[in-house]
């Protein structure tokens, strides 16, 4: 099956646990322009953590969604997570940093994973959520824009990756969502990440981690 954009999922900040959130974004059903600050109209409130030049866009798939539905037995509608894009044909574990995902004149580019938080909880209605999220590991990515252009709601998406035989170099986004749990990662490894196009705030904390 091809990928599509399920749906374009934009929102405003509102209050969730006595603080102020841009996690509820609710399907459009008309083009959005995306520029390398996101999507317009859409809100990203906590800025420390999310947003930014490298963390512009939330993509989730909707294999991963599916899943989710099976797991809790009700239905997930896109959005659910805070993603800007629910894309059809597209899971976490296809995923590699720097990948690029391509919709018309958009071009979006694989940073890092998202990593839950208790906002994701309270979003969920389940504070253990967070932890549920952790283990299924499929995170959804986020993604920086390379070429700025409209999100539209049930056109093409094309996933572009390199060509067979570089795989060994490249870091899956699983496996960075894996290691961000790992105190003390290898440091042949922090190197191998550094080296590919992974999110600012990603490439600050390992360095620190690892001291370089």
């Amino acid at each position: 099956m091809g990928m599509r954009i399920r749906s374009v999922n934009v929102g405003r900040a509102c209050e969730l646990g006595g603080s102020r959130t841009g996690i509820f974004k609710t399907p459009v059903d008309h083009p959005v322009m995306v520029t390398v600050n996101g999507l317009a109209g859409d809100t990203v409130y906590d800025r420390r953590h999310h947003g930014g030049a490298d963390q512009a866009v939330y993509v989730y798939g909707q294999q991963d969604y599916n899943w989710w539905e099976r797991q809790l037995g009700r239905s997930v509608p896109p959005g659910s997570f805070g993603d800007n894009l629910t894309i059809e044909g597209l899971s976490s574990r296809d995923l590699y940093i720097g990948d690029r995902l391509t919709s018309g004149d958009l071009t979006l580019q694989v940073t890092a994973p998202r990593i839950p938080c208790a906002t994701l909880g309270r979003r969920m209605n389940d504070s253990r959520f967070p932890i549920g999220f952790r283990r299924a590991e499929l995170p959804g990515c986020y993604c920086r824009v390379l070429t700025e252009g409209l999100a539209s709601p049930r056109v093409r998406v094309s996933l572009i990756q390199p060509e067979s035989g570089e795989d060994e170099a490249r870091i899956s986004l699983i496996e960075l969502f894996k290691q961000y749990y790992e105190p003390s990662p290898d440091e042949a490894w922090v190197q191998r990440v550094l080296a590919s196009p992974v999110a600012e705030r990603e490439r600050t904390r390992l360095t620190r981690l690892v001291g370089t």
